[in-house]
């Protein structure tokens, strides 16, 4: 079977205008309007990277004690401890975490104890 096409004479034809028609980089637009749309897909490449970074971290949650929490153990520090002695015997995890919420809640300016004071420890 074969085909046959018959273009009148002043009439553009229609073969191969669709894969092969040249194709102009800047598809007859403007300077500012090339840059206008450089400047949107450069956008849209940062919107996606920011949510992409946003997303692979959401999973992770950081736990701190509070201040606030209303449960408390009251410890009397024996002779010999430290602050940081009694944050790792009573906290799981980051010990340094666990050594500022006792700080925090009995209002240490410092991290000297004595022997025989009480200490309010958050619970975890």
């Amino acid at each position: 079977m074969s085909t046959f096409a018959i273009n009148a004479p002043g009439v553009k034809g229609s073969i191969n205008q669709g894969f092969f028609a040249p194709i102009s980089p800047s598809l007859g637009l403007t300077r500012s309007a090339r840059l206008t749309r450089t400047l949107v897909v450069l956008s849209l490449a940062i919107v996606l990277v920011a949510g992409a970074a946003a997303t692979s971290g959401a999973g992770e949650q950081i736990l701190t004690p509070s201040p606030n929490t209303n449960s408390y153990v009251t410890v009397v520090v024996p002779s010999g401890a430290t602050l940081w002695s009694v944050a790792s015997a009573y906290g799981e995890g980051d010990v340094q975490v666990m050594l500022e919420a006792i700080r925090e809640a009995n209002n240490l300016s410092g991290y000297d104890i004595t022997a025989g004071a009480r200490l309010r420890v958050p619970r975890r």
